[in-house]
């Protein structure tokens, strides 16, 4: 049995991208600090511990998936508490997960995980992480973190719409429109806080409606996500005030 089907590690590319670009942008933002360290140590535990306990709810409480997700539960526990300890302001964050976690939970165990609804609130979750990010630093204008935290949400919830019209909704037109008026509606979103911001949306638009017409394999399409995930992060960073 390998690692991956056991519930060790995740085997979707982009999830690493939405766990790693929310956390940087949140603690970019606000200037970086040792507590983020500890808090980046959790996040990822956190999300393996989703992870493993995704999987042993799908598949159906299956013992094999119990190792990784007691292994997690422990690392996150220590973790968290560790985080909690150096920085009791942040547990004010927590009730704001409980909603996006419970849903993807009940998506697991009634193997929904790939519906619209699981990956949108997933999507949340991490764009959630910007905020925390930026309030775990020395930065005050949750405002502005808050907007950033919009610009994550909107990006990763347009490829989840992008990802689907390319492989399981591939050749569906009306899904295809749904996704490229996602990205219209988050390109006009962001122009009032960031023009640049809103340029690489319409960009984003743009890719939405003309690439799904072509073949690609999941790997190329989530090897190209980093370059776009990468933009978005970038421009908001240097634009977003």
């Amino acid at each position: 049995m390998s690692a991956r089907s056991a519930g060790w590690v995740p085997q979707q590319h982009g999830a690493w991208a939405m766990l790693a670009s929310p956390l940087a942008l949140g603690a970019l933002a606000s200037g970086l600090s040792w507590i983020h360290l500890p808090l980046a140590a959790f996040w990822f535990a956190g999300y393996f511990l989703f992870y493993a306990s995704s999987m042993w709810l799908k598949s159906g409480r299956k013992a094999r998936y119990l190792p990784a997700t007691r292994a997690y539960a422990v690392l996150a526990a220590v973790l968290g508490v560790t985080t909690a300890a150096a920085h009791p302001g942040l547990l004010r964050w927590v009730p704001w997960f409980l909603v996006p976690l419970g849903v993807g939970l009940w998506a697991a165990a009634h193997r929904q995980e790939r519906a619209l609804l699981a990956g949108l609130t997933t999507v949340l979750a991490s764009a959630l992480m910007t905020v925390v990010a930026y309030d775990a630093g020395s930065g005050e204008d949750l405002r502005r973190a808050a907007v950033l935290a919009l610009g994550q949400f909107l990006y990763f919830g347009g490829t989840v719409w992008y990802v689907k019209s390319m492989i399981r909704k591939r050749g569906n037109l009306r899904f295809r429109g749904l996704s490229v008026g996602w990205h219209a509606l988050s390109t006009v979103a962001v122009a009032a806080s960031s023009l640049p911001l809103a340029a690489v949306f319409a960009i984003l638009t743009m890719r939405a409606w003309i690439v799904p017409r072509f073949s690609f394999s999941p790997k190329q399409i989530g090897i190209a996500e980093i370059g776009s995930t990468v933009a978005v992060a970038l421009v908001s960073l240097l634009t977003v005030r």
